[in-house]
């Protein structure tokens, strides 16, 4: 059996274990959390920067009197407005007979 004496260097060497774990655990830990905080500042200065230059643009784009939030690609304007809504009209009326179609052939 050991002696007292040899329990108390069993003791001190776990504390000493157990204190050197925790520390490099939580060495580690802090150091990934640095890390974590550094990448999300420089995600959120990219962000910035991004969302900045897009406004840049869209200011610029509004001075020369075109807009980049339009559908239609720039430098491409629609012939005809009201051709257009015809045909979107004539292409609804189609699906339309279509669906009615579909569903008067499927059983119910």
């Amino acid at each position: 059996m050991s002696s007292p004496f040899d329990a108390f260097f069993i003791g001190r060497a776990l504390a000493e274990a157990v204190y050197e774990q925790t520390e490099r655990v939580l060495t580690d830990t802090l150091s990934e959390l640095g890390k974590f905080d550094a990448e999300q500042r420089e995600r959120l200065r990219q962000f910035t920067e991004d969302v900045l230059a897009r406004a840049q643009r869209e200011a610029e784009a509004a001075k020369q009197g075109r807009t980049t939030t339009a559908i239609v690609p720039l430098g491409t304007q629609p012939t005809d407005l009201q051709a257009t809504i015809d045909d979107l009209r004539a292409e609804v009326a189609q699906l339309r007979s279509e669906l009615k179609r579909y569903r008067s052939n499927s059983p119910a």
